[in-house]
């Protein structure tokens, strides 16, 4: 979700896209009780409610564990919810490095983690990603790279991405579809412009193989772009 504007990027949801994604979260997904208790902490704290849903935290979930990663980054923390999906998947030795611009919400997702056991492979980075993401350079390469924040850092993220990447990395980028606003190219809004740019970066860029996933649910209309790195 929107991490920027505080509000669901994807707008007002169909009730009947609620119903399922209800359906198929209590059914499927199933998420567990250290993941509720991160949402909770989050409203408690005043978090804005933008969290990924269920089954999408889900499907970062399975993404994860399909590809073996072990490190794994994310780029935009909110109340570690998405967090708690993706270090869940990684084997006891796998690590994820989170990176969060607000101290409050850092604040928050490290008690999540801890809550959740899995602390010790957390490490949460608090700052500007665009000025912590040159500090990761000696950590890299990473296996699975998750964009969720600012709409108008994303080409420079996606930048930073390939450079802390290696041939195999695969690269996630979300809230990339915007109501399909992003389908227009006059439009005004700053984060529409911003993600058009990026996907125009990914689709120049000769060392990925790249494909946007439309989405509906609790969330509205949206979208996820995967991302491979071939070299």
């Amino acid at each position: 979700m929107d991490k920027a504007t505080g509000s669901s990027s994807g707008g007002e949801a169909d009730e009947r896209w609620v119903r399922t994604d209800r359906f198929l979260t209590d059914l499927v997904v199933r998420p567990d009780a250290a993941l509720q208790a991160a949402l909770d902490a989050s409203d408690a704290a005043g978090l804005p409610a933008i969290a990924v849903s269920a089954p999408h935290g889900k499907l970062l979930h399975l993404i994860a564990r399909a590809m073996g990663a072990r490190k794994v980054l994310e780029i935009g923390t909110l109340g570690g919810y998405s967090g708690i999906w993706l270090v869940s998947a990684l084997p006891a030795d796998g690590k994820l490095i989170t990176l969060e611009l607000d101290p409050k919400h850092a604040e928050v997702a490290r008690g999540s983690f801890e809550r959740a056991g899995l602390g010790g492979r957390v490490e949460v980075r608090v700052g500007r990603a665009i000025e912590t993401l040159p500090l990761l350079t000696a950590e890299a390469p990473f296996d699975l790279i998750f964009i969720d924040a600012d709409k108008p850092g994303y080409s420079d993220y996606f930048d930073w991405a390939l450079k802390l990447s290696r041939p195999g990395t695969l690269i996630l980028a979300d809230n990339v579809v915007r109501r399909g606003a992003v389908a227009d190219p006059a439009s005004e809004d700053a984060n529409v412009r911003a993600i058009r740019a990026f996907l125009e970066r990914v689709s120049a860029e000769p060392r990925v193989s790249a494909t946007v996933i439309q989405t509906v649910g609790v969330k509205g209309h949206d979208g996820l772009a995967v991302i491979s790195v071939s070299s």
